[in-house]
């Protein structure tokens, strides 16, 4: 009985011991608070997969179809879900996540890093503005003042409609003394226009093409408005009609006899979509090399992606930027060039 009761038999037991009990929740503790190493690697697995899901995006081996524009489309925001795995891996503490997220950061500062920087410079012999005005637009003179006042020599509009232009037509009238507008699309001008044409992308007028006699010599100016992207639950995010009307104003810009080039307008996709690489391939965009950051310019009240676009061939891109919102669902957009 005494062995029973006394401090060693309490002892051996560990009960009623306060340094057992200790012990005990110590152990416990320690269990609790120590990182799963499954969790870690199951992080590091997706980093993997995700670094290599935007290498196969980006260069895809074939086509990719409609979803492979969807996915090119939305590209830049990866770098979110990089983010939230670094996260992850530092909250389960663990090396090989750490390590493994590495990947998809490499892979999305190759693919976006330099654009990201701002690249903008000073000067230009030119300033261009592209805005789709959306057909919907309550204010047509007040987007159109608000254009003007950018002080652009070139201002390219598309979605335009026949109850809408002539409110554009008399508010631009005192800053460009050109213009020309056919079907859907317009353009106005400092400078004269001639060899005025439309460009056959789709059943009715939505591209022109212009000769801008420039100070410095005539340049080819392009404005476009591609076919819309539909997405709907029975087609998903449909492109074919957007391809195709790319694929005619490719054909237009490669038979163009002028040196210099300028294409703008509502692509309905970025350049890093790859369906749109008929038209994008042999020009070069302003926004990437020579912008701050992505340039996004739809929707205007949230921008995510940048379906509008100016691309050169034959000038020098100074300086890009988007211009405030106006009435329309783009923000404009906007370049400085040197001839």
């Amino acid at each position: 009985m005494t062995a029973l009761t006394g401090p060693t038999g309490l002892n051996r037991t560990g009960a009623g011991s306060p340094d057992g009990d200790a012990g005990n929740g110590a152990r416990r503790s320690s269990r609790v608070g120590r990182p799963s190493s499954g969790h870690g690697r199951l992080v590091a697995a997706c980093a993997v997969l995700s670094g290599l899901g935007m290498l196969v995006v980006a260069w895809p081996p074939g086509d990719l179809g409609s979803f492979g524009s969807l996915m090119q489309t939305f590209l830049p925001w990866s770098g979110v879900g990089v983010i939230v795995l670094a996260a992850l891996a530092a909250v389960r503490r663990s090396v090989v996540a750490a390590v493994a997220v590495l990947l998809p950061a490499l892979v999305w500062c190759s693919l976006f890093g330099g654009t990201v920087l701002d690249k903008r410079g000073a000067g230009g012999d030119i300033t261009v503005v592209s805005h789709n005005v959306h057909d919907a637009n309550p204010d047509p003179a007040g987007t159109a003042r608000s254009l003007a006042a950018s002080g652009a020599q070139v201002v390219a509009l598309e979605e335009l409609t026949p109850g809408a232009t002539p409110a554009y037509e008399r508010a631009l009238a005192g800053s460009y003394r050109y213009h020309w507008v056919q079907g859907s699309v317009g353009l106005w001008s400092t400078w004269p226009l001639r060899d005025v044409r439309p460009v056959e992308i789709m059943p009715w007028t939505r591209a022109l093409r212009a000769t801008v006699d420039t100070p410095k010599g005539p340049l080819a100016m392009y404005t476009a408005h591609l076919a819309s992207v539909r997405v709907s639950l029975g087609r998903g995010f449909a492109t074919a009609r957007r391809n195709e009307a790319a694929a005619k104003l490719a054909a237009a810009v490669r038979a163009e006899p002028l040196h210099r080039v300028v294409v703008v307008g509502d692509f309905n996709g970025t350049t890093d979509d790859s369906a749109l690489n008929p038209v994008t391939a042999g020009l070069r965009s302003a926004q990437e090399e020579a912008g701050a950051g992505f340039g996004f310019s739809w929707p205007a009240s949230f921008p995510v992606v940048r379906i509008d676009q100016i691309l050169v061939k034959g000038v020098a891109p100074v300086a890009a930027w988007t211009l405030p919102r106006t009435g329309s669902d783009h923000l404009p957009v906007a370049a400085s060039l040197r001839l």
